[in-house]
């Protein structure tokens, strides 16, 4: 009775441990970002770990089909690898994101290293497009007051998610990937799907074909639009999303004056 004990405190330990540290939507360590307005039929769809040819192109050839803008949370030293996708994906109208130079876990990184990560990728960034980002999403999503610290110093607005992921990197089937999410979503949502796996360079001849495969989530992004756009939703970039949540508190604001 005491091993079953002990072992029902450690599972709640753990739970209760994941809950704090890496649920997406807990503030404890400081405020990031969830969700955008819960008023307004809008969400924004954003891909983490790429670039990844030619799977991110695919992708981006559906995002141009269905004239949808996403936001593409990218990994340094696949951006490096990739330039031309990278670019792409900015000449499309498209939103970056920094997601640290190679997808380390951050918390078991000095705060020092945390920095370097993100410095380090936003500067590979800037000499591939010109641009500098001012969002970040940590690696798995983990995160404690020294990341969330470091981000802030660098000016980093740390975006995090509203919709469960769907385990799309266990490749389930495009149909599954997509009903995990269909199912979870509301006005506002954010939503992550994977272009890459944890910015991995992947060469055919070294790498094990199915380990940067995403085709799935390529077939997954254009029926998740295509329902999504039959229930009124609109895809909007985080940036457009942000804005239109200052504005919805402004708004709110102004009215109860």
């Amino acid at each position: 009775m005491k091993l079953i004990f002990l072992a029902s405190l450690l599972a709640f330990g753990s739970y209760l441990g994941y809950t704090i540290v890496e649920d997406p939507g807990s503030q404890l360590f400081g405020k990031t970002v969830t969700a955008g307005p819960s008023d307004a039929r809008e969400i924004a769809l954003t891909f983490d770990d790429g670039p990844n040819p030619p799977y991110t192109d695919r992708i981006l050839d559906v995002l141009r089909a269905e004239r949808v803008q996403a936001t593409f949370f990218v990994v340094g030293r696949a951006a490096v690898a990739y330039p031309a996708t990278l670019r792409r994906i900015v000449r499309e109208g498209h939103s970056i994101g920094n997601h640290t130079w190679d997808h380390s876990h951050l918390l078991v990184q000095s705060q020092a290293t945390v920095g370097d990560e993100l410095k380090r990728t936003d500067d590979a960034i800037y000499r591939i497009t010109g641009i500098r980002t001012w969002l970040m999403r940590p690696p798995f999503g983990a995160r404690d007051f020294a990341v969330l610290d470091e981000a802030k110093a660098l000016g980093y607005t740390v975006v995090m998610w509203s919709v469960p992921l769907p385990n799309d990197w266990d490749q389930p089937g495009d149909a599954t990937i997509a009903r995990r999410v269909i199912d979870n979503v509301h006005d506002g949502s954010i939503i992550v799907l994977h272009d890459g796996n944890r910015g991995i360079v992947c060469d055919p001849r070294r790498t094990a074909p199915d380990l940067c495969d995403r085709a799935q989530d390529v077939a997954a992004t254009r029926e998740i639009i295509e329902h999504l756009k039959a229930q009124g939703y609109r895809f909007v970039t985080v940036p457009h999303l942000l804005a239109d949540s200052v504005d919805a508190t402004r708004t709110l604001a102004h009215s109860s004056q």
